[in-house]
């Protein structure tokens, strides 16, 4: 099953490596992945695309939100 994520992240160098990081050492696939600015400068959004099961968009949504440049992770079909 495929899910789409929406993440805000601070606008820093190397952010998008960490949650980028994050996915490849645990054997996850992105298959999409948009970056784009938001009203603050300071912060962006990140929205990617995955496939796996319920129990590994968990761990996914876990793992994402401990990351320290991550403000918010949301998953659409979970609001």
């Amino acid at each position: 099953m495929q899910h789409t994520l929406s993440i805000l992240l601070q606008n820093e160098a190397g952010a998008l490596v960490r949650v980028a990081g994050l996915f490849a050492a645990r054997g996850h696939n992105i298959d999409t992945l948009t970056v784009s600015a938001t009203a603050d400068p300071a912060v962006s959004r990140l929205t990617l695309t995955v496939r796996g099961d319920d129990a590994k968009l968990t761990q996914i949504l876990q793992q994402t939100r401990k990351l320290v440049d991550v403000l918010l992770v949301e998953h659409p079909a979970q609001a």
